[in-house]
């Protein structure tokens, strides 16, 4: 089958352990999906009045930013070796810098926001899923107003559906926004594509809250990529339920720009079969006293395949902030791939931060007490992968999308269609 590549995707910042192989990826789109698919947004129609847009917010927190930064000159040894000239060649005071470090200097002393914005998995991969949407659905809250949103994308076999996202949370507002990435095989083999793309501005002192659910048969391929720039004491809550799909990428980057933002992940995931996970997260702290939290918690089983990259940004001059990051894993059987990738950049001096893992198979004399009371290896596996799906139902958003879980849990455990009894 024909393909079309994106090479880099879901790249970390500053790539490192090369022979690891998982500094990026590369997504394979079938060339032959067809663009169909059903794409729905929920919402009153007061949210959707196009009374502000994610470009213009960023040119106004772009005016407050210049108007306090002032005129002084940066006169660190890294600034003047980032904007070398001739002039400099003889300064030996003037360190040499790697591209990244350039790179990321010369983005800090420009202070655009517009430019720096970035999302996790890719701008190729972003320019294709708004292809895939055609359009943009903008919801744009009014200061001080508490608004919620739905928005589903339920792709078929052999077809290609994505929706392209774009909130502004005014400030002191809150808004609540649900995605379904949803692919119902039907039975057939072919190959599916289904996607979002999502860019958040939350203002001063907003608040928003945002749930994806992914819920795929295994031969889809879904992309969940965001982007988000957080203004002064902004808050967001993001939590990533990844439950199907043959490969899935989830990709978000984050921009604490204001003080005192805070940005919170949780990402709970199953990978059966020999199902692929991939994940990116990158949060650039630049605010004074922004904090971060990056937690997952996943299961593998089968001949499953896992990589997780997470990165937080310390930028100079985000004093007194601090990211943690920590994941536990259940490896449930020897087939598994599971690498994880947890990294700090650091530019600062008064900050902190944090990141373990906690990764483990599930001993041997478990599975003998389990082998003792009939249970096969399988069967055993199949007790993992129902509790994380009975944990997904309960908590999902709305009735639809616990049907979705219901409807993949059916197919990977037996007699998984009861738990939707037991709860009604």
């Amino acid at each position: 089958m024909e393909t079309l590549n994106v090479k880099h995707a879901s790249a970390m910042p500053a790539p490192t352990w090369s022979w690891l192989r998982m500094n990026d990826t590369t997504i394979e789109i079938p060339c032959d999906l067809a663009r169909d698919g059903s794409v729905t947004v929920e919402a009153d129609e007061a949210l959707t009045e196009t009374h502000a847009s994610f470009e213009r917010a960023l040119v106004e927190l772009q005016e407050r930013l210049d108007a306090v930064r002032g005129d002084a000159a940066d006169e660190r040894a890294c600034v003047r070796a980032a904007q070398r000239t001739e002039e400099h060649l003889d300064d030996l005071d003037t360190p040499a810098l790697s591209a990244y470090q350039r790179r990321a200097t010369l983005e800090e002393v420009a202070c655009d926001v517009a430019a720096a914005f970035e999302t996790g998995v890719h701008v190729d991969v972003r320019s294709y899923l708004n292809f895939l949407a055609g359009s943009t659905a903008v919801l744009a809250t009014e200061e001080g107003e508490d608004a919620a949103a739905t928005v589903r994308v339920a792709g078929c076999a052999g077809s290609a559906a994505g929706a392209s996202v774009d909130v502004v949370a005014a400030p002191r507002s809150t808004v609540d926004l649900v995605i379904s990435l949803d692919g119902d095989a039907d039975g057939r083999d072919a190959a599916g594509l289904i996607g979002s793309e999502l860019r958040v501005f939350a203002g001063a002192d907003a608040r928003v809250n945002v749930t994806v659910y992914i819920t795929a048969d295994a031969s889809f391929t879904v992309i969940d990529d965001a982007g988000y720039v957080l203004d002064e004491g902004a808050r967001v809550n993001v939590r990533h339920i990844v439950l199907g799909g043959g490969r899935t990428y989830t990709g978000l980057a984050s921009d604490l720009r204001g003080d005192t933002a805070r940005m919170d992940i949780d990402t709970r995931y199953l990978a059966s079969g020999a199902e692929q996970r991939d994940f990116n997260y990158v949060i650039r702290h630049r605010g004074k006293k922004t904090i971060s939290n990056m937690d997952a918690n996943g299961v593998l089983t089968g001949t499953s395949k896992k990589v997780l990259r997470g990165t937080i940004d310390l930028i100079h001059g985000c004093k007194g902030s601090e990211g943690s990051e920590r994941e536990t894993v259940l490896l449930a059987n020897r087939g598994v791939d599971n690498k994880t990738v947890p990294t700090i950049l650091c530019d600062e001096d008064d900050v902190a931060g944090n990141h373990g893992a906690t990764i483990g198979h599930v001993r041997p004399e478990q599975l003998f007490y389990l082998g003792c009371r009939g249970l096969s290896q399988e069967a055993a596996e199949a007790l993992f992968v129902t509790a994380k799906l009975e944990d997904a139902a309960l908590g999902a958003p709305d009735e639809q999308i616990r049907a979705n879980v219901v409807r993949l849990g059916s197919a990977l455990v037996d007699d998984f269609a009861d738990f939707e009894e037991e709860i009604a």
